[in-house]
């Protein structure tokens, strides 16, 4: 069984706590202490989450920072896994020493 679709770790920041809480992007930005331009990126899914946006984003919405890295990385396996074909690659057989 395949996994589903997960979401852009700004996709999930976008619907659970920009929408629900009615707060801007802005705001956000400001206390991220990144551009607006940064934060909106990352919100619209044209940007991932590094090492140091986990920190920013764990101090300022929350969770902690392996959590928006596992995200990202759970993202990007996905991505990966729909357009990359493994038909031709081969498995090293390794022999008992």
């Amino acid at each position: 069984m395949g996994m589903h679709k997960p979401p852009h770790p700004g996709e999930f920041i976008r619907e659970v706590y920009l929408e629900p809480l009615r707060v801007s992007f802005r705001v956000v930005a400001n206390k991220l202490k990144v551009s607006p331009s940064t934060f909106h990126r990352l919100i619209k899914g044209q940007s991932n989450i590094s090492s140091e946006m986990a920190l920013r984003l764990s101090k300022t919405l929350g969770r902690t920072p392996e959590s928006w890295l596992a995200m990202q990385d759970n993202y990007d396996l996905w991505q990966a896994k729909q357009r990359v074909n493994l038909d031709e690659v081969e498995k090293l057989e390794l022999l008992d020493l």
